[in-house]
């Protein structure tokens, strides 16, 4: 019984031994904030969505102010008839009303949901560029580990390596598209 657990022992301990050790980690650090609002194209893409924001914004008032006009009128002619049913013409005004404002909030929902796309777009366009910039900038510093600043308690400035990250950045990505590609449709079976 002490041979067979011997054995077994000494089956083992190669397996074991062979691991090697985990070197030790150079840590470097990077801003993600300010690689994303600070680089050049990061900043364009920035003032697009901005303005795609401030027209669906000025859309949404366009939209609403004739409706809110309407939308007193109706009431006020619902209000007169005093509890009686409203006659065939409000009752046809009232349709239209409801049909535009349904159609004003399926365009706006419409322009928002481009919008999210449009964002979505512009930070894959930034990550898919960051990827290998994080590597390039790991292997000419000696680093082994990057860590997102904000998930850091303290460092020194010697591990930030943000400046390293924003100038590849910049040279990497020139431009950024701030619309997406179009929605492929679903296809049938």
């Amino acid at each position: 019984l002490f041979v067979s657990a011997a054995f077994v022992a000494a089956a083992l301990t190669p397996t074991a031994a062979s691991a090697q050790a985990v070197p030790a980690a150079v840590i470097a650090v990077v801003d993600l904030e300010r690689v994303t609002s600070d680089c050049n194209a990061c900043k364009t893409a920035a003032a697009a969505l901005r303005a795609q924001i401030n027209s669906l914004q000025n859309r949404e008032k366009t939209l609403a102010a004739p409706l809110q006009t309407e939308g007193k009128s109706i009431q006020a002619a619902i209000d007169a008839l005093n509890g009686k049913e409203p006659d065939a013409a409000l009752q046809a005004r009232i349709k239209a009303f409801q049909a535009k404002q349904q159609q004003g909030s399926q365009e706006i929902q419409a322009q928002q949901a481009q919008i999210q796309r449009n964002n979505q777009y512009v930070q894959k366009q930034i990550g898919d560029k960051l990827g290998p910039i994080y590597q390039s900038v790991m292997q000419r510093r000696g680093a082994n580990v990057l860590l997102e600043t904000g998930s850091t308690l303290a460092t020194t400035t010697t591990v930030d390596v943000t400046n390293d990250v924003l100038a590849a950045l910049n040279t990497a990505l020139p431009t950024i598209s701030a619309v997406a590609p179009a929605q492929q449709a679903p296809q049938g079976r």
